[in-house]
């Protein structure tokens, strides 16, 4: 070959090599470009079925409830467990929970079994109540334990306005009307007088919620903070733990002062008063004669609870014929009350009692033409209207602790100051048990 014709033979490779090396590149670019393209694969772990503390897929799961007359022992005889094995189980476990002994009608219990031809029953478990639940293990060596399902709390806010009652406002809501017993009766119950509430009254309230294994609602927990406004006068109220030792909490207002009186305005709850304090009384059936009535009568079905409206000492708890069944209560050198009309009486004299204890039952004993409770009050051996006297409050909040107080409920008391007056109930936040104890305290 001569000289000219191999260099037009290198030429042309010199002008084919290039070529063949971006077609190369080329190649590999799309070769890489198909590789980043293709999508990445989820991997989805199952989600176990996690309850009592056991996977449940890994048995045969068999629920029911206690019915009459049922035994524990013929629950576990009917599930392929022989009387001497069951009596083994019973006195094992006794200590730890006899389940013998409070086995009740109507709890529900979980066998867990064998996931064989066989379904022999490995663990019993015992609900005693929504919350607390009862392990008998006899899977490999027989034991038992008590434990308790997840709680949780969820802080809440309602607000209102009054068209009749406050019970129907918080129903509108779908809220618990026992958020209305808590108002009335343990934050409100000597301010305001809840069978008295005004056409347009307002409220705000931040409370509690709480559920079991985050599905099962078991009703309002507490109440952290409330704005009522009763007649245009406003009322706040806000939750303290003043003694973190002894878990004393009670609802103090803006500046510090308890909202708690040392007597109840009424002995029952949400009952009418049928008939006040009145020294010129006159009655029909005795001739329009002035009859002197010197209690308070208050409307309410036979056994409605009776409380004691402060704490003192029963000395009396008797029977005359006027009276009926009735018991006196001394609170101290000053104050005495009485009780009248009682259907039984849940309490004897020289007993000491507490504000809100239940001394009795309304009925109808003595001298009377319906069934309620007639309320009698002394002070200083004479016999007054209790709604007429100013009454002592209860233990304010200790001035070490009330610059702390004030400091605690700023953002509570900005929060329900910037809150509209209109019906809502929103989820604002979840809490655990130790998050609430912090914030009350």
């Amino acid at each position: 070959m001569d000289r000219a014709r191999k260099r037009k033979l290198g030429n042309r490779y010199l002008t084919i090599l290039p070529l063949l090396a971006l077609g190369l590149v080329s190649c590999k670019d799309k070769e890489k470009e198909v590789v980043e393209e293709k999508p990445e694969l989820a991997i989805v772990e199952p989600k176990e079925n996690i309850e009592f503390g056991f996977n449940l897929d890994e048995y045969v799961v068999r629920r029911d409830t206690v019915k009459s007359g049922e035994s524990f022992g013929e629950i576990l005889e009917r599930n392929k467990i022989g009387y001497p094995q069951i009596f083994h189980i019973a006195e094992k476990t006794k200590e730890t929970y006899d389940i013998a002994r409070y086995f009740q009608k109507g709890r529900p219990y979980t066998i867990l079994c064998s996931k064989d031809s066989l379904e022999l029953p490995k663990t019993f478990i015992y609900q005693p109540s929504l919350e607390e639940y009862v392990v008998i293990n006899f899977k490999d060596s027989i034991h038992a334990y008590k434990s308790k399902k997840p709680i949780k709390y969820v802080e809440k806010l309602a607000t209102g306005v009054i068209n009749s009652s406050i019970s129907e406002t918080l129903d509108e809501q779908g809220i618990s009307p026992v958020l209305t017993n808590i108002l009335a009766d343990n934050i409100y119950a000597w301010t305001i007088d809840f069978r008295r509430l005004q056409k347009g009254d307002r409220f705000k309230v931040i409370y509690t919620d709480k559920y079991i294994d985050d599905s099962i609602y078991v009703g309002v927990h507490d109440v952290k903070a409330a704005y009522f406004e009763h007649n245009t006068e406003p009322f706040y109220a806000f939750r303290y733990e003043t003694d973190s030792i002894k878990g004393i909490v009670d609802y103090f207002n803006d500046d510090a002062k308890t909202l708690r009186r040392a007597f109840l305005k009424a002995p029952v709850k949400f009952s009418r008063i049928s008939s006040r304090y009145n020294l010129k009384r006159r009655i029909a059936v005795y001739g329009y004669k002035v009859k002197p009535h010197k209690g308070t009568d208050f409307a309410a079905p036979i056994g409605t609870p009776i409380m004691a409206t402060a704490a003192g000492t029963v000395t009396k708890s008797s029977y005359t014929r006027g009276n009926g069944n009735y018991v006196k209560i001394r609170h101290n050198g000053t104050y005495e009350t009485q009780y009248l009309h009682m259907k039984k009486q849940n309490v004897k004299a020289g007993q000491h009692v507490n504000q809100g204890d239940v001394i009795g039952w309304v009925g109808m004993t003595g001298y009377t033409g319906g069934p309620h409770v007639c309320y009698r009050f002394w002070v200083n051996g004479r016999q007054v209207d209790p709604f007429k006297q100013k009454l002592p409050a209860a233990e304010p909040i200790p001035d070490s602790l009330k610059t702390k107080y004030l400091e605690f409920i700023k953002p509570i008391k900005y929060r329900l100051d910037n809150t509209n007056f209109k019906p809502q109930n929103v989820e604002d936040s979840e809490l655990t048990q130790p998050e609430i104890r912090q914030a009350t305290s």
